[in-house]
């Protein structure tokens, strides 16, 4: 199950829940897979709107290798993300949200 203390957002593949986060090795990652210069210009491409199926696509395999996933884009390319396009866009931008999110309080302070 994520915590999302930690940042972490659950991913469902083909009914299967995993652990998805953007670690900085993850966001590194993601950037040169997305061609994005700064980690400032990643959060402005999301906050545009401006995305494709495969920047969705690249965030999600970025949060999964993020919390130790080995497989690739392409392993996704048949498997069923949440229950539908739209779920998956949420979950990728859930990840980039919880990246740079500050940090607050967990549970009881």
């Amino acid at each position: 199950m994520a915590n999302p203390w930690a940042g972490e957002v659950e991913v469902t593949l083909d009914g299967v829940g995993h652990r998805a986060k953007l670690t900085l090795g993850a966001l590194a990652e993601l950037e040169a897979e997305l061609q994005a210069a700064t980690m400032v210009d990643l959060v402005k491409r999301f906050e545009a709107g401006a995305l494709s199926a495969r920047d969705v696509l690249a965030v999600i395999v970025a949060g999964l290798r993020g919390c130790g996933w080995n497989g690739r884009a392409t392993d996704l390319m048949t498997v069923e993300i949440g229950d539908s396009p739209f779920a998956a866009a949420r979950l990728a931008g859930e990840l980039i949200a919880r990246a740079f999110a500050l940090p607050a309080a967990g549970p009881g302070g």
